[in-house]
């Protein structure tokens, strides 16, 4: 099996007339990473998976595999695979003979296929399936079949246009861990698509955000979870409640805003954003369900809000509390099932305590749900 290659956008523009689907995307994906575009429906992610395989060419700028230009080089010719949502598996065909189609293309004898093929299924932990038809497996199991068969073509870097988009929920879990195990076994560059946060953050090695043809944000899953780059980012990956304000003082790496409802309030600038912030500024804080915590006797110990109890939810592992909140939208907290009944009774007022470390700002800006 070949090992993964690198994988380049240098200042790629992609236009359709007047219409910019891409813009100045610069992107490095070193060889062996599983790098995933993740964005909202029509943000240019399968534009740009497209322009990697080769079935669009950039208006402006270049994409290298491996170093070498692919300007002029047809999806055919170039080191990658394709895996699309709709699998495309021939319905009349042994799954062994689906996955070394390609082989046989190239006139490869039926021995060395099925060989070949049957490597490849104890690799994705199919051993033994090779000779049922597709319509004799499982969702999650022909989904296998696909990237066996996409690596039976040898590539440097498998594409992969959401693929577990059609199955259910359970089961995209499931196969979440088992790309990523297949994926760390084979040692190649895979590049996927998606605009499920949980598998980009399960999956990647680094992720690229992208926001109407923009990409905000490029880092590994941890970095754009606890430091977003922009309101759309934070908005977009995880949850957050949203406190909007003005900034009142900057100290180092942390700011103080007056809030329009819940009074003042500490959080660290996020580092994007360190040195392009002064006092006066409208700004936005973010703060992660998770980073509130209810206040010791319900005293104000400072970097708190207060607010009366709108709903609680019990989810399991989490109790979510929901507030009054700044806006439209109600605060939500959440608390670790640690055995309690209940937290608090609808429209009880409770103090919550921010922690500023796992708090961030930034200058105001689009959020996801805008």
């Amino acid at each position: 099996m070949s090992t993964g290659v690198a994988v380049d956008l240098e200042n790629v523009w992609i236009k359709f007339g007047d219409f910019v689907a891409v813009r100045e995307a610069n992107v490095n994906i070193k060889g062996g990473d599983f790098f995933s575009f993740l964005g909202p429906s029509g943000c240019g992610k399968t534009t740009i998976l497209r322009a990697i395989s080769g079935f669009l060419d950039p208006s402006e700028g270049h994409v290298r595999i491996g170093g070498r230009d692919m300007a002029g080089i047809g999806p055919n010719k170039r080191p990658t695979a394709l895996i699309f949502q709709n699998l495309a598996l021939f319905p009349l065909m042994k799954i062994w003979e689906n996955i070394s189609f390609s082989m046989e293309v190239r006139g490869a004898s039926a021995a060395e296929r099925r060989k070949r093929a049957d490597e490849l299924l104890d690799m994705v932990a199919l051993g033994g399936q090779g000779d049922k038809l597709p319509s004799e497996l499982s969702g999650g199991q022909k989904q296998r079949v696909a990237i066996a068969r996409a690596l039976c073509a040898n590539p440097d870097v498998l594409l992969l246009d959401e693929p577990l988009s059609a199955l259910d929920l359970k089961l995209r879990q499931h196969m979440r861990t088992e790309l990523r195990e297949i994926q760390q076994r084979v040692g190649i560059t895979f590049i996927y698509i998606t605009h499920d946060q949980g598998e980009a953050l399960t999956m990647s090695d680094n992720v690229a955000v992208m926001k109407a043809g923009v990409i905000d944000q490029i880092g590994s899953g941890k970095e754009i979870y606890d430091a977003p780059a922009t309101p759309f980012v934070a908005s977009f990956v995880g949850e957050n409640n949203v406190f909007r304000g003005k900034i009142r003082s900057i100290d180092g790496t942390r700011a103080t805003i007056e809030t329009n409802r819940s009074g003042v309030l500490t959080a660290e600038i996020t580092p994007a954003q360190r040195g392009k912030m002064a006092v006066g500024d409208a700004a936005m804080l973010f703060v992660r369900p998770e980073a509130l915590t209810l206040a010791e006797g319900g005293t104000d110990t400072g970097n708190t809000i207060s607010a009366k109890v709108v709903n609680e939810e019990f989810e399991g592992n989490t109790f979510s509390v929901f507030l009054e909140g700044d806006g439209a939208k109600p605060i939500k907290m959440s608390l670790p099932n640690t055995g309690q009944t209940r937290i608090a009774e609808r429209g009880k007022p409770l103090t919550l305590h921010i922690n500023p470390q796992t708090t961030v700002i930034m200058p105001a800006g689009e959020l996801a749900s805008d």
